[in-house]
């Protein structure tokens, strides 16, 4: 049985490659959403794992980024 990982947490989906933060739990599946806010994803709980320091900043230096170009509200 896979743990699920604590809702608050920084996490990746290693299906999408996505770096996401762990919002709930719903069924079978764990309820993600990017870093800097968005559409929640499920993720299935053996496809995520905790992020790295260095996944973190790369999410957050993305995120900011879209920002200055505009791209995210």
């Amino acid at each position: 049985m896979t743990t699920m990982p604590p809702v608050g947490v920084y996490a990746v989906d290693t299906r999408s490659g996505r770096v996401g933060i762990v919002m709930g739990h719903e069924g079978p599946y764990v309820q993600m959403r990017p870093y800097g806010g968005g559409r929640e994803w499920d993720a299935e709980p053996g496809d995520v794992r905790h992020a790295t320091a260095s996944e973190r900043l790369s999410a957050a230096t993305a995120y900011t980024n879209a920002r200055s170009r505009g791209e995210v509200p």
